[in-house]
């Protein structure tokens, strides 16, 4: 019989077999993600929010006008806000005022709406192409001309190389027109941004074998009399002998062009545009990243303080040792006032009246917007207040809460370390023998040029509050540690990452923390993929778990999506590199357990991978299983689904590794090869 989480006295039970009162289903309804954040007319915030019980739908909600109100949802339920552009979407709508445009998820057309008149029905702006095949992302309105500038991906002559322009669509619903293109020629583009007056538009553009971390160019190009781009000047990334990145380009109300780029540092820092000169000038150099490498459209990682009127005062995010901080930059003095939120990690940041909306997470608040007031003056400490939550009520489990702690570790490579968040088990109700250790879950971030940032993830939760340890680990190529680090990646994908991987399971087994018999692996994606090349050619994890992994690179490349194309050949190599970094080549090197979850739906790794390996492994007789989810895409988003994940990793490592029963009421599915 289970204690309360006050009692004094604790349960003696085996790690891996407590009961919690985070369940999966608990941890499926805290899967509600953002999609967007903006303000309208009056000062109030607008986001776009993803439901897992409602299979995924992203709605666009309002902040009510008075304090104690339901937030509102905005869109009819017939309609959903999301685009498919490049795969990853976002940058799906934008707000003028009471006015919305933004992408609808079935047909991918644009749709213009009024917010305040909900019982009315959205208006589609551009042309019915017979299905979703011309979509839309990352768009700004253009009132010269009443307009809406935006990127357009167009798969009407080739589904696998659509081509990529910025257009133009008139908001006039009356007289629905073929979007007029404004630039195209380059493989990719991104932020088109027009300044004040509607006289300049500045962009980011880059082109294979390139992704825009790599190498990309920031250009402005000045607006004719017709609506045309005239001139057009390179900003920034035009001269050859400096490699950098710019990005997030904004205009300034006064009419002056910021950026973030990564020029002679290595590090992401924002700069100015001196037009005058057409030079560059660095704000504030500093070795942290003020923005993230551009995976989705439409993110903001700093912007204009509106109440200071003068244009001086920037907010803005940076990442430094593995957390974010909120500053305020002040143009003239070039000098940086980190204020004190409860936020260890910031994604999106949007001025309001007086005030600053900032999306991020710490290790104790889940995804949230919180409202940050300002009061004139620039001090570190603040007045905030939590407008969204993905987990309103997440308190009540937070004595539950494993704490992640940042960890260094050594790599292969002699004085390289790399990085990661561990978290050991906690649970106010039950406690192990002295002599036991826990098990491990490592997980391998995707991307894989993404970041693990040791936030409060009930996923996570899940597991270390029935007794495992979990380790989230930033393996080199990560980003959040400036360039050097990220290029560790480049040719070694499926090397550097699952080193590190496996370094890190042994540190920990060396530290003590963990039990070395008992380290399973876990990824999705990318992260997939060297969970995959973790068990096939190395010999430290006794089991696996791939969600929408990558088991043939080949295959891969050859089916990729245009976006990631080239992707690939820049992060292994020749073809033979290619054939001997995929797992699925080598089966034969398999020998522990392996579960394999797979949308059907998924374009970005065709699900024929993971049902490749699973034949193999049943063939060669390893344990292994296999499900496949129809409806979905890459990356899960409904709730039922995301349940079934979650439990049946945790049943089967328990059944084929952990020598424990688990306490959640849980029917484990057929393991081919085992029982």
């Amino acid at each position: 019989m289970a204690t309360s989480a006050s009692a004094e006295v604790k349960i003696d039970a085996p790690y891996g077999s407590w009961k919690s009162p985070i369940t999966a289903d608990i941890v499926s309804g805290a899967e509600k993600r953002l999609d967007g954040i903006a303000v309208d007319g009056r000062g109030r915030l607008v986001w776009a929010e993803s439901r897992p019980t409602e299979a995924g739908r992203v709605v666009l909600v309002k902040e009510p006008d008075k304090a104690g109100e339901e937030p509102v949802d905005i869109i009819p339920k017939e309609f959903a806000v999301r685009t498919l552009a490049q795969e990853y979407g976002e940058g799906a709508f934008a707000v003028s005022g009471n006015m919305l445009v933004f992408s609808n998820y079935n047909d991918q057309r644009l749709y213009k709406h009024f917010m305040g008149s909900e019982d009315s029905f959205p208006s589609p702006l551009t042309p019915d192409y017979g299905g979703p095949v011309v979509r839309y992302a990352d768009g700004v309105f253009d009132f010269r001309f009443n307009r809406y500038v935006t990127v357009r991906e167009d798969h009407r002559e080739s589904s696998l190389n659509p081509t990529t322009t910025i257009v133009s669509v008139g908001l006039n619903v009356e007289h629905i027109q073929e979007p007029r293109v404004l630039l195209s020629g380059n493989d990719f583009y991104a932020f088109p941004r027009v300044d004040p007056n509607g006289k300049r538009m500045a962009w980011v553009e880059w082109n294979h074998p390139n992704m825009h971390w790599d190498k990309a160019e920031l250009w402005v190009g000045y607006i004719s009399e017709n609506g045309g781009i005239d001139k057009r000047i390179c900003v920034a990334g035009g001269d050859p002998a400096l490699i950098e990145s710019p990005i997030e380009p904004k205009w300034s109300s006064n009419g002056e062009l910021f950026f973030i780029t990564d020029r002679k540092t290595g590090f992401w820092n924002l700069h100015k545009w001196l037009e005058h000169k057409n030079e560059v000038l660095t704000l504030y150099s500093l070795d942290a990243e003020f923005t993230r490498p551009f995976w989705c459209f439409g993110f903001s990682s700093y912007d204009f303080i509106q109440s200071n009127g003068n244009n001086n005062l920037i907010a803005c995010s940076f990442r430094r040792n593995g957390r974010s901080h909120l500053g305020i930059l002040d143009d003239v003095q070039s000098s940086l006032t980190v204020l004190d939120v409860p936020l260890t990690s910031i994604n999106n940041i949007i001025s309001g009246d007086s005030c600053l909306y900032i999306e991020g997470a710490s290790a104790v608040h889940p995804l949230s917007v919180v409202k940050v007031t300002l009061d004139g003056t620039i001090s570190r400490t603040v007045d905030f207040s939590i407008i969204w939550s993905a987990l309103p009520d997440s308190t009540k489990f937070s004595s539950y809460f494993s704490l992640p702690e940042l960890i260094e570790f050594p790599t292969e490579v002699a004085g390289q370390n790399a990085f990661a968040y561990f978290y050991p088990p906690s649970n106010p109700c039950y406690q192990a023998c002295q002599e036991e250790k826990p098990p491990l879950l490592l997980e391998s971030h995707g991307g894989p040029t993404i970041e693990s940032r040791g936030v409060l993830d009930l996923n996570i939760q899940y597991w270390t509050s029935r007794g495992w340890a979990f380790v989230d680990v930033n393996y080199g190529g990560s980003t959040g540690y400036g360039r050097e680090y990220r290029e560790r990646l480049l040719g070694h994908w499926g090397i550097v990452d699952v080193n590190d991987c496996c370094s890190c399971a042994r540190f920990l087994m060396d530290s003590g923390k963990v039990d070395g018999e008992r380290l399973c692996i876990t990824g999705k994606s990318a992260g997939g993929y060297t969970t995959l090349s973790a068990l096939a050619f190395r010999n430290v994890f006794k089991a696996g778990a791939s969600l929408y992994g990558i088991a043939d690179l080949s295959s891969l490349k050859a089916e990729m999506h245009k976006f990631e194309s080239h992707y690939i050949d820049n992060l292994v190599g020749s073809e033979k590199d290619f054939f001997e970094r995929s797992p699925i080549n080598f089966v034969d090197n398999f020998s522990c357990p392996v579960i394999l979850f797979h949308g059907l739906d998924d374009k970005v790794v065709p699900p024929d991978q993971a049902r490749k390996i699973y034949l193999a492994l049943k063939k060669k007789g390893v344990p292994v299983a296999l499900i496949e989810y129809e409806g979905e895409q890459h990356g899960f988003r409904k709730a039922e689904n995301l349940i079934f994940t979650l439990e049946q990793q945790m049943v089967f490592f328990a059944r084929l590794v952990g020598h424990f029963k688990v306490a959640d009421e849980i029917s484990p599915i057929k393991v081919d090869n085992f029982g």
